[in-house]
């Protein structure tokens, strides 16, 4: 068996003399210490080692296996470094395999198996390397609490990984830092490669989505070189680095508030080879002291950065402007008639100079109803409304910072990921120029 990272998982096995390995093998079955996962293998020397469950056996057992259950046999203990799983493991789904290990070490602790607790077993999970990521909706029954650390253990090894975390929901503290518990291993630190990138960070302090791996990727392929931008909602670095080691941005400020994240990020740039090309602000955001800097300014926070909308408009260049990469959950609910722009309270509280907001037409004569017909068919329209009140409200914002005019043109509509039902991650890249 291998782990993600393609090492082997050692596993201990018991060493006896081919003619007693029966009696062991029926012995350890009975015990509920046979690994059925991995096969018996036979030694260069004739002898045969049988897989066990855990880490060792008491010597207590072993000199059982010698004296009584096979007098005369040899019993040692040893680890096979590459064992090969066995005929029954190669046919059994990870699920089916979890299932099978944990009611057979449940029962053996004299409680009986019913349908409520194979039905609260994990059904889906994130790993990363020898560290597996449980969700939140499983282990939830009174039961499991009575059996102790070694419920987790029993699990780890159905999986074959040397570390368990739970996941809960993520803390509404503005740092979105996961309700993550170490059930098993003594940290939480791993390391996940994305399109030649390494990111390490501890799981139970930072948030990591496999989602965001399209948006990772095409902010890879934008044309920054020479550009300076600045990452509002850095982390870890999602977005950072692909600016840095792919896009070729000549150097990025990357703002976060979270002291564990910025741990992450910091070690992320060092051994990405990048960190002589990016400054970390440290702290709340809506403080920065930059201004007038920007090529390109990443929003990457959901559900909405809208928070982060002024101070994104104030670290813009005043000569040239830039482009504005604004992440939103948007809701497409159907049967729903999505407001038009303009309508809501917000925006005509917010609309002081109409007169002077330039968002729909720029020197080709380029309306836009017109762009709208050049968004991709599969841009939603609530994804197309809510693009086009964000730019009239950025316009706004914009005038209000600089003092004077700024024209804006929606380049594209990008969807990330489906959030939850009826609820869409997307990006939008919005330009936003001067008036000169």
């Amino acid at each position: 068996m291998e782990r993600e990272d393609g090492t082997s998982v050692a596993v201990v096995a018991v060493v006896t003399e081919r003619r007693f390995a029966q009696r062991y093998r029926e012995f350890l079955e009975k015990q509920k210490l046979l690994d059925r996962r991995h096969r018996v293998e036979k030694m260069p020397d004739g002898t045969v080692a049988l897989p066990v469950l855990g880490e060792t056996l008491p010597a207590q057992l072993l000199q059982e296996l010698r004296t009584r259950v096979a007098p005369g046999s040899t019993c040692v203990l040893t680890q096979l470094l590459d064992p090969l799983p066995s005929k029954k493991a190669q046919g059994c789904s990870p699920a089916q395999r979890l299932c099978l290990e944990v009611r057979r070490w449940v029962e053996g602790r004299g409680v009986a198996w019913s349908a409520e607790l194979e039905a609260d077993l994990p059904r889906s999970w994130q790993r990363h390397g020898n560290l597996l990521l449980l969700n939140e909706d499983c282990f939830q029954n009174k039961q499991w609490k009575n059996l102790g650390p070694e419920l987790w253990e029993t699990v780890a090894l159905a999986f074959g990984v040397q570390r368990l975390a739970k996941r809960g929901r993520v803390f509404p503290d503005g740092t979105r830092t996961p309700a993550v518990t170490l059930l098993h291993g003594d940290h939480g630190w791993v390391e996940h490669v994305d399109n030649g990138i390494r990111y390490k960070f501890d799981v139970t302090q930072c948030m990591f989505s496999f989602g965001n791996i399209t948006e990772k990727l095409r902010v890879a392929s934008l044309p920054c070189a020479g550009q300076v931008l600045v990452d509002l909602y850095a982390g870890i670095g999602y977005f950072t680095l692909p600016f840095l080691v792919h896009a070729g941005a000549a150097f990025v400020h990357a703002c976060e508030w979270n002291p564990h994240a910025v741990v992450a990020l910091r070690n992320n740039l060092e051994i990405n080879g990048v960190a002589d090309r990016c400054q970390i602000h440290f702290g709340d955001n809506r403080k920065l002291k930059l201004s007038n800097i920007a090529d390109r300014v990443n929003l990457g926070l959901i559900p909405s950065s809208e928070e982060g909308w002024p101070i994104a408009c104030q670290v813009l260049r005043r000569d040239t402007g830039g482009i504005l990469h604004v992440h939103q959950n948007v809701e497409s609910f159907p049967g729903k008639n999505p407001q038009p722009p303009g309508s809501s309270k917000m925006e005509k509280e917010h609309w002081p100079y109409p007169q002077k907001i330039i968002t729909n037409e720029w020197e080709n004569g380029t309306t836009r109803d017109f762009r709208r017909k050049l968004l991709s068919q599969a841009t939603k329209l609530e994804w197309q409304r809510w693009a086009e009140s964000a730019e009239t409200r950025i316009a706004i914002l914009l005038q209000q910072v600089h003092g004077k005019p700024w024209k804006t043109q929606i380049l594209h509509i990008q969807p990330v990921k489906s959030y939850a039902p009826h609820v869409d991650h997307i990006v939008l890249d919005l330009e936003c120029r001067p008036v000169l």
